[in-house]
């Protein structure tokens, strides 16, 4: 006859009544948890483009030979420079012209010279115009190689008249309409602001 087991077990994975826990195994300390730190997005490596803060912006280097776009502007300095030059010699032709019609028209009672006194005012404009406007096409046009942004933004400016004063003479001023256009393009554009911004020494 069996009897029952007096002090019965009530967990039977646990460890056997009167028995420690953890008999037979070194008993630990618990140990206190450590807060866990936020991770970083990314971890830096040396010498890499987040060690030390961020990357900073590239810097575009300075050209050492003239780029194509400053020599495209001072070769449409040169070519207005020219038809200029034309222009001034067709200017003082046509004075010529105009001083001798009006000569003869003062020596007559019966013409009047008051219209070729008038057209002589304008041919003489036109030649001191045309003269400043070569003599500046020649002068920054030889400034593009050591010439600081001044001469820069006063290619612009130069580009900008030409181009204001070829409408008066439109059609014949097309020509001088697209160079000018040119030029403030070519000028305008960042080669050449490195270009005319980089250092001397």
């Amino acid at each position: 006859m069996s009897y029952p087991n007096p002090n019965p077990n009530p967990n039977p994975y646990g460890p056997p009544p009167g028995q420690q826990p953890g008999y037979g195994y070194p008993q630990q300390p618990p140990q206190p948890q450590q807060p866990q730190q936020p991770m970083a997005p990314y971890s830096p490596y040396p010498g890499g483009p987040y060690a030390g803060g961020p990357m900073p912006a590239a810097q575009m280097p300075y050209p050492t030979v003239m780029p194509s776009s400053v020599k495209t502007a001072r070769v449409m300095l040169f070519v207005l420079a020219g038809l200029n030059l034309i222009g001034l010699v067709l200017s003082v032709v046509m004075l010529g012209v105009f001083s001798k019609a009006s000569h003869e028209a003062s020596s007559s009672p019966y013409a009047d010279s008051s219209a070729f006194a008038v057209t002589k005012g304008f041919a003489i404009a036109a030649i001191v115009v045309i003269v400043i406007f070569t003599a500046a096409a020649l002068t920054l046009a030889a400034q593009f190689g050591n010439g600081s942004n001044g001469v820069r933004i006063s290619t612009i400016v130069f580009g900008a008249g030409t181009t204001l004063l070829s409408f008066a003479s439109f059609p014949l001023g097309l020509i001088h309409t697209a160079l000018g256009i040119t030029v403030i393009v070519m000028a305008s554009k960042d080669e050449s602001k490195s270009w005319f911004n980089r250092p001397r020494h």
